[in-house]
């Protein structure tokens, strides 16, 4: 069963397993929400996705399934999103996408259809250890590499996944989906969270009545009032842009403080920090590490990486001490941390 987003990845994922000799059927998860999608805009999850992929099943004569799932979605990413930004922290919607939906809900549909595999078109690599453990891999395009946000996945899913494009850099898989007609070979693709029309997420919590404006005051690390907000949801950790406040000098979000509505502002330097603790973590080649270790952790999806000490608090905690100092570590995001090529797993960022 292959996730078909509509878009050149995933076509390009069907067609190579169908050269394989696989047994390929085409799902697209219909995740949205009637009152959020900006028809308008080709998102990965709306209208014009599935006409692609539909297409694209039918140019390449295989089934095809949509299936509704936007109620799941709704509560597992949606009303997420919105409650970590009420809790003053920055979400990863993909993750959760990937770990709930995608991976989650796919595979039981998969199972109800008879199919042993799902794919993606996530360009990431997956292993198997002499000991019948899944390992987790960066993908062979160090540019599109989408490791990251297969973090969370655990080993029953792992073990089911099928990443095609894993070996293959994207101007491959736009090469092979060309080579097969398919008209989504020179499709652009969307960075954008694809629920949120024109990255305007502020605007999609008050549209979609998930986040009230409720003023609260702008604070510096002195402080001193400096002004007032309409809320901390609109906010995030090294942001400076659109405070509306006048300082001789340039002020930074440092923290949230959701407790008593207050957004923290200072000097840049205070964004600075080598130290913090991530929660719910997720380890892929063993089930819990035993001592401290080295690896490489990214913050954020872009952030290039960071020579790291981890130390396990307990299975599901454990602190990261970074040898040099980051910007902007933000409560909320995902931290991944990898050994060269390798995927240890990782956690979620906890409020210093």
């Amino acid at each position: 069963m292959v996730g078909m987003s509509g878009g050149v990845d995933s076509s390009a994922t069907a067609a190579m397993l169908i050269e394989q000799g696989y047994d390929v059927v085409g799902v697209t998860l219909k995740l949205w929400p009637q009152d959020c999608v900006n028809r308008a805009e080709d998102k990965c999850c709306g209208p014009q996705a599935v006409t692609d992929a539909r297409s694209v099943c039918h140019k390449l004569d295989i089934p095809y399934y949509l299936i509704d799932e936007a109620e799941d979605f709704q509560r597992e990413v949606i009303n997420y999103f919105a409650e970590e930004y009420k809790a003053g922290r920055t979400p990863n919607p993909c993750v959760m996408c990937n770990e709930r939906l995608k991976f989650g809900n796919l595979i039981r549909r998969a199972d109800q259809l008879g199919a042993k595999y799902i794919a993606t078109g996530h360009f990431a690599r997956v292993s198997q250890t002499e000991d019948g453990r899944t390992l987790l891999h960066r993908g062979k395009d160090p540019r599109k590499d989408q490791s990251y946000f297969l973090f969370s996945l655990k080993q029953a899913q792992l073990s089911r996944v099928l990443f095609p494009l894993g070996e293959m850099r994207k101007s491959e898989a736009r090469d092979l989906a060309r080579e097969c007609e398919l008209k989504t070979a020179d499709k652009e693709e969307s960075m954008e969270i694809c629920f949120v029309p024109d990255k305007d997420y502020g605007a999609f919590l008050q549209k979609a009545d998930l986040v009230q404006k409720h003023r609260g005051d702008i604070v510096h690390v002195n402080g001193a009032k400096l002004g007032e907000h309409d809320g901390i949801e609109f906010y995030t950790i090294g942001q400076r842009k659109g405070l509306g406040i006048s300082h001789p000098t340039p002020l930074y979000v440092i923290d949230l403080d959701p407790a008593q509505n207050r957004v923290i502002v200072g000097d840049a330097s205070l964004l600075d920090s080598d130290e913090f603790i991530i929660e719910r973590c997720n380890w892929i080649p063993f089930d819990t590490p035993e001592q401290p270790f080295e690896a490489t952790a990214k913050i954020r999806y872009n952030h290039p990486g960071a020579s790291a000490t981890i130390t396990p608090i307990d299975a599901n905690t454990a602190k990261v001490k970074t040898h040099t100092p980051q910007r902007a570590i933000t409560p909320g995001q995902a931290c991944v941390l990898y050994q060269d090529e390798l995927v240890l797993g990782g956690g979620w960022i906890a409020r210093a």
